[in-house]
């Protein structure tokens, strides 16, 4: 009889092996981009103020590329020795914090 009760006990266990629910997985990637609204403009077009608080902040830095908004606030990629980086400035030549 124990046998008989151990056999049943057994098949019962793996059909609800059978009826668990598979795991779902989600490998969906969804990409979110930014649009910042700066058109690129030439070097030579950056404010007198930008470039001198550029070389007095940076000595040395050049500016790569750069671009402006609706609101004047320039966006300058700049290369300074072997290191690039990007900053933000105001028409006045105040740097700007940006996120």
């Amino acid at each position: 009889m124990k046998k008989v009760v151990l056999v049943v006990a057994m098949a019962l266990g793996s059909l609800t092996a059978f009826a668990a629910a598979p795991a779902i997985v989600n490998n969906d990637t969804k990409v979110a981009t930014v649009q910042d609204d700066y058109k690129e403009i030439a070097a030579s077009e950056v404010p007198q103020a930008v470039q001198e608080a550029l070389q007095a902040d940076y000595p040395g830095a050049e500016i790569t590329k750069a671009y402006v908004n609706e609101e004047n606030t320039y966006k300058i990629e700049v290369k300074v020795g072997d290191q690039t980086g990007t900053l933000f400035a105001n028409e006045s030549g105040e740097w700007v914090e940006q996120q």
